[in-house]
């Protein structure tokens, strides 16, 4: 188990080794449980292929029923994560790239690296990479812990 503690005074290139086997297991995991909904898609022209969604970590909220899941998403170059849903809030982060987040019932967002944003639960929405390298999100949820991670439309 990483804790932040141990992870700060570890350097660069172990702390990242750290992670990804942390991720990877934490996939592992996810896929397990059918907690993370994304199905691999046919090679072709389909607008979400090569996204991905990686499981860093999940823990039980302080609220009975709930969960926290952080998640970093990759979208390739003209590419997007498809129109879903999370059961609950999402907060996240651009660490890298340009996206151009359309919501169902309002307007879009565009967000570039550094920018922070914010979905409310149920929202129906769709990032897609208008930028010129795959986008990387960090992405923190609170969600109902019964419920599918995503629902994709």
């Amino acid at each position: 188990m990483i804790n932040r503690r141990s992870l700060l005074r570890t350097s660069g290139a172990a702390a990242t080794g750290a992670i990804a086997a942390a991720a990877l297991s934490s996939s592992a995991h996810a896929a397990e449980t059918g907690r993370l909904a994304h199905v691999p898609r046919p090679v072709g022209s389909d607008p979400t292929e090569g996204v991905t969604r990686t499981l860093l970590q999940e823990h039980l909220s302080p609220a009975k029923g709930w969960e926290a899941v952080q998640t970093l998403v990759e979208i390739p170059r003209h590419k997007e994560s498809g129109r879903h849903s999370h059961p609950g809030v999402e907060v996240g982060y651009i660490i890298r790239g340009e996206v151009l987040m359309k919501f169902d019932d309002g307007p879009a967002l565009r967000l570039c690296t550094g920018d922070p944003f914010f979905i409310p639960s149920g929202a129906i929405h769709n990032a897609v990479n208008i930028g010129k390298v795959t986008t990387m999100m960090l992405s923190t949820y609170v969600v109902d812990e019964t419920k599918p991670l995503v629902t994709m439309y």
